[in-house]
């Protein structure tokens, strides 16, 4: 049996889907070389099992956390503190040599040519090129080197918060002492088209040996047909559809069938979920609410309600499918749909109050897009002005009281001197009527 091992960990049931297509990705690339995953305890005995099945070894081990909140939040990451789990790989002594291979990669190509390197041997990171990207790296398993390790982090902590950070300051000289220790980026391609460089992706796509889906949108994420067995790339991944439609293939045709109800959302985790009554473990994650799937037939209650939650954590990643569902048509036919329904809810009870009201309008399923909004503002001035007449009557300032008493008093003059003008004018006619009568006598 061989003395190597390729080497991933997953915390969670969700993560460990990426795991399972992982090995199978391994597997059919024909590799030599044992499988091991590392698993946290909040990784549920069901998808343990499922494990199991494809690698040769699943090791439970503690969560190592590098409690760095303000570095973490600098990447807007605050999950990457469990990634210092990742240092217990350096435990595995059984084996002579590992590759690690974060959960969230895909092997495209054999490449068992890497276990040729020495540790620590990684691809230049995308963003920065003189720090190595952890998601693939060759190691050494060894405890002292693990011990070493763990206490460099405790001293000094990591600039990213995360593994990446850390592994980049224990080996430091990783960018200048030995250039053999750089693998070629094809080992490590971020699909991730921020993070990419499109026409050297196009142009070397043949050539990638393993894909890395940094960032938050994880295949398992993208929404996928389960009726046509399609995935809908979002925007920033259209130039690897084949390659993430590629892990769905693997999906389908190797975990999906295995998959059991009872994997569950992890506690704490901000996971897609759906309800599943049949769960012993409480809320059901992603991994259960795939298992509910059925795959190449109709799409059935269960499918749309899945496809709803994936469609909303691309949303809420950033990630939005402007070419497909999420179109500006798709979208304004919901929204009016939406209102329609509302308005002629809101005819039925008009109607019902308005026997005997006029029934002009009763024929006009639809209103127009000026009625819809005149409508909404009018019953959103009537509640304001519910709210406004519960309310008591503030004071008035004192300027505005002095000038309504001097508007007051200025009343009250006029109407003085009016009544004034109109006795002396009576007075003056009457003195007149009896001048007059006395020369008439």
């Amino acid at each position: 049996m061989s003395k190597f091992a390729w080497v991933t960990l997953t915390t969670n049931d969700t993560y460990s889907l990426g795991a399972l297509v992982l090995a199978h990705s391994l597997k059919r690339s024909g590799t030599a070389h044992q499988l091991a995953v590392l698993v946290t305890p909040t990784v549920s005995d069901a998808m343990r099992d499922r494990l199991k099945d494809v690698y040769n070894l699943v090791q439970e081990v503690n969560v190592l956390d590098s409690q760095d909140a303000a570095n973490l939040a600098l990447l807007a990451r605050p999950e990457l503190g469990v990634t210092f789990t990742k240092l217990h790989c350096w435990r595995l002594e059984q084996y002579e040599k590992c590759v690690f291979l974060d959960a969230d990669t895909l092997v495209l190509k054999n490449c068992d040519e890497l276990f040729e390197r020495e540790e620590l041997s990684a691809a230049p990171d995308v963003s920065w090129p003189d720090c190595f990207n952890s998601g693939v790296f060759v190691f050494k398993p060894s405890l002292d080197t693990f011990n070493k390790i763990t206490e460099f982090a405790i001293k000094h902590g990591s600039f990213d918060g995360g593994d990446q950070g850390l592994l980049n300051q224990y080996f430091a000289d990783w960018s200048t002492a030995d250039i053999k220790k750089h693998l070629p980026f094809v080992y490590n391609v971020t699909a991730y088209a921020s993070y990419c460089y499109l026409p050297a992706f196009k142009q070397f796509r043949d050539k990638i040996k393993i894909l890395h889906f940094a960032g938050k949108l994880k295949p398992w994420l993208i929404p996928f047909n389960s009726q046509t067995k399609t995935a809908s790339t979002p925007h920033d991944y259209t130039h690897a559809h084949d390659l993430i439609q590629h892990w769905w293939t693997l999906f389908c045709d190797n975990v999906h069938n295995v998959l059991d109800n009872a994997m569950h959302k992890a506690p704490g985790s901000e996971e897609a979920s759906v309800s599943s009554p049949g769960s012993a473990q409480g809320e059901a994650g992603l991994a259960g609410a795939l298992a509910q799937l059925r795959i190449g037939v109709q799409r059935t209650p269960e499918q749309e309600h899945y496809e709803n939650l994936m469609r909303r954590q691309c949303w809420e990643s950033g990630q939005i499918d402007y070419a497909g569902a999420d179109a500006f048509e798709n979208i304004w036919k919901k929204i009016t749909q939406t209102l329609e329904a509302k308005t002629e809810k809101t005819e039925d009870a008009e109607q019902t109050d308005n026997a005997n009201a006029s029934d002009n309008d009763n024929d006009n399923t639809t209103l127009s897009s000026n009625k819809l909004l005149t409508q909404s503002a009018s019953q959103l001035l009537q509640q304001v002005s519910a709210a406004s007449s519960r309310r008591s009557p503030s004071p008035r300032p004192a300027a505005v009281r002095t000038e309504q008493q001097s508007s007051n008093k200025t009343e009250a003059t006029t109407s003085s001197r009016s009544q004034h003008i109109q006795q002396s004018t009576s007075t003056a006619a009457k003195a007149r009527g009896q001048k007059g009568m006395r020369k008439f006598k």
